[in-house]
């Protein structure tokens, strides 16, 4: 890649966090964050992935002062978390999700308001600014309704307009399509993109390997509290596959266990569809497995190079994992 290196918004080092759990002799040490470093571009969007307990939610609560580090650095746009907490607050917005943070007796225009305030806001400079986050986030019409009727994702969407409120130079967004319908998790691509094209940076924790895929520019791969590998989405999948994906419909069970003893088959997936998925690890492995489809008289073939999906079962969730029918 050449031009001028982008300034990074977010810089963590060595970053360690221990929790005590237990009591007397039963007290013992869980690692949450184990010497993890990450740096995250201004006005871009970083993924950040792993499985539940890979330390990703502690590492947003650190980056928003809610929790200290036991170890390590930590900045936010040349601010450190634990010496200049006032200074990381103002650049931040954070997105925790679910229930969390919203007050279920007031309306959604009512929890802006509330939470604008501690910003700062008031009077006709708040108004604008709620009215033009409600429309951002399509709760327009619904902006005097209780919080407590609101659906999963439409609390989920009220969590994104908080989380602007302040107008954030850095958006710490925890699995912010949670709950979220298929239409509205793709007008959440859009805002996204919107953030973006604004300057802001957003770092985004998520499951959703779809939806990582489409708006961030750079994912950082988490397991155990520890970087396992960090790029561009797209190419980091070319990089560490180095071979392709296959999709066949209609594959006999006898074919398809034939397939998965090859030893340079990475992954196996069927999926609820009924179709069969294999990653291989090299060019003369894909046209071993689509020499079998072919004498098993299977027709429906696809192939194409892995998606992120692929890198993150291959590095997180190890090779040869299978999801039966």
């Amino acid at each position: 890649m050449t031009g001028a290196a982008i300034p990074s918004a977010v810089e963590v080092a060595d970053l360690r966090r221990e929790f005590t759990v237990g009591r007397g002799a039963a007290a013992r040490t869980l690692t949450a964050l184990d010497g993890l470093s990450l740096s995250v571009g201004a006005g871009t969007v970083h993924g950040l992935l792993g499985p539940n307990g890979a330390g990703k939610t502690t590492l947003c609560k650190i980056l928003s002062t809610t929790l200290l580090p036991t170890s390590g650095t930590a900045r936010v746009l040349g601010h450190d978390v634990e010496a200049e907490p006032r200074e990381v607050r103002r650049s931040i917005g954070l997105v925790l999700g679910g229930d969390r943070g919203l007050y279920a007796r007031l309306s959604a225009r009512q929890n802006l308001e509330l939470w604008g305030a501690l910003y700062g806001l008031h009077g006709r400079a708040l108004d604008t600014r709620m009215t033009d986050l409600l429309a951002r986030v399509g709760l327009s019409d619904r902006a005097d309704e209780r919080v407590g009727g609101f659906s999963r994702g439409m609390k989920q969407r009220l969590h994104l307009a908080r989380g602007l409120i302040g107008d954030a130079r850095v958006l710490l967004l925890d699995e912010p399509t949670t709950g979220m319908d298929p239409v509205a998790a793709g007008d959440f691509r859009d805002f996204v993109g919107a953030l973006r094209a604004e300057g802001r940076t957003v770092l985004i924790t998520t499951h959703d390997m779809a939806q990582a895929e489409a708006v961030c520019d750079q994912v950082t791969l988490i397991d155990r509290g520890r970087v396992l590998t960090s790029g561009d989405p797209r190419e980091l999948a070319r990089e560490l596959s180095g071979g392709q994906r296959v999709e066949a419909h209609a594959v006999p069970e006898a074919v398809a266990a034939e397939i998965a003893g090859l030893p340079a088959v990475t992954v196996v997936l069927r999926t609820d569809g009924g179709q069969l998925c294999v990653d291989t690890a090299s060019p003369d492995t894909t046209r071993e497995v689509l020499v079998r489809l072919a004498r098993a008289g299977v027709s429906t073939i696809r192939t194409g190079p892995p998606g992120l999906e692929e890198l993150y079962l291959r590095v997180v969730g190890g090779r040869k994992m299978r999801v039966a029918a």
